[in-house]
């Protein structure tokens, strides 16, 4: 069970407890969004687990940048070298399931209950697969951007693990400089980093943003 002071906790130490306890490279299930989201926490835990990529992003919008998005990690995965080879599993794009899970709060803006439903169907989605596929722990790239809430990601992981009974990895990949690392490994692979975080709110909000701060020089 989660304590109520989730917004106080430090993730990223508890990950390096849970990482200093293993007595061997147990299988990692590793719910991403992007390549350049992947890019540091492949590097971070590469050493200490087995990792297959998950791939399940029905928010995102158009087809065409899910298609990007998608064939961007695939070619980072073949040219980044790690010991173990990192197998990607592809799941059913059908962005209807996300629509369904967000209607009614479609409006609420950037890091809303919105986003919060969005993360949780998601990681949902992967402890289910972790789970039925003999992954020994799940987690996400997700808590890596600065503009995602780490304490609802770690939450809803946790109360994942409990109802699941699969283990999951706590994490808040942006400390100790995750989020710089991931901008200098996407540079180093000239990885394509989008300007919107996926779905066509977040699209549409950032086109706003950028208009009302246009407007304003």
């Amino acid at each position: 069970m989660m304590p109520a002071n989730i917004f106080n906790i430090n993730y990223q130490k508890k990950m390096e407890e849970i990482i200093s306890s293993l007595k061997a490279k147990p299988k990692l299930l590793l719910h991403a969004c992007c390549a350049p989201c992947s890019s540091y926490v492949i590097e971070c835990l590469s050493n200490c687990f087995e990792i297959t990529i998950y791939y399940y992003n029905p928010n995102i919008y158009p087809d065409s940048e899910y298609k990007r998005r998608l064939q961007e990690l695939k070619r980072f995965l073949n040219e980044y070298i790690t010991d173990n080879k990192i197998e990607l599993i592809e799941t059913t794009y059908d962005p209807n399931e996300y629509y369904n899970i967000v209607k009614g709060i479609e409006n609420l803006g950037e890091r809303s209950l919105r986003c919060k439903k969005c993360y949780e169907f998601r990681m949902k989605k992967a402890a289910i697969y972790a789970k039925e596929n003999n992954f020994d722990y799940f987690t996400t790239t997700l808590s890596i951007s600065p503009y995602k809430n780490s304490a609802w990601i770690n939450e809803i992981g946790g109360k994942l693990e409990s109802e699941l009974g699969i283990k999951y990895l706590y994490s808040d990949f942006k400390k100790k400089n995750g989020y710089k690392r991931s901008l200098e490994l996407s540079k180093k692979y000239n990885l394509y980093r989008q300007d919107y975080c996926g779905c066509i709110y977040s699209k549409t909000e950032n086109k706003k943003t950028d208009k009302i701060m246009i407007n304003s020089i």
